[in-house]
């Protein structure tokens, strides 16, 4: 998963574009990982900037732009590792909506996480331990 979490790093601060336009970068991920329908960056991309990254690198994804959709991968882990797939609910814990990123780090409150769509960018955020569902690791498969 190091590699996924590189490519994702150098696109650090990959931002929004305010305004009616759209990042044209943000729109290619979508288009890349078969959401070619997806016109603007306004769409909740978080899902869509993993799948695009774990696409570029060989990397087994959910295929989904719901964040949810990764606790579907099979390999369950309990204690992350940096790189590892953390998975949070947004909203309330039965909500379908949710936010997906990489694991960075962890205290005993809170778990930083490198994601798509954090602040309408690609960065590193903190978000309450209460909110995880669930650690996934995504498999090379190329």
């Amino acid at each position: 998963m190091n590699d996924v979490l590189l490519a994702m790093l150098s696109n650090y601060g990959l931002k929004e574009v305010i305004g009616p336009d759209s990042n044209p970068e943000i729109l290619e991920m979508f288009k890349a990982i078969g959401y070619g329908w997806v016109n603007d960056d306004e769409t909740a991309w978080c899902s869509a900037s993993l799948n695009y990254f774990c696409l570029k690198t060989g990397y087994e994804r959910s295929n989904k732009l719901d964040a949810r959709s990764w606790l579907k991968l099979p390999l369950h882990i309990l204690k992350p590792s940096l790189g590892d797939i953390v998975v949070l609910w947004r909203e309330n814990p039965n909500s379908w909506k949710g936010h997906v990123g990489l694991f960075i780090s962890q205290n005993a409150n809170y778990t930083y996480i490198l994601g798509g769509n954090q602040e309408n960018m690609i960065g590193i955020n903190p978000f309450l331990n209460t909110r995880i569902l669930g650690y996934r690791r995504s498999k090379k498969i190329n």
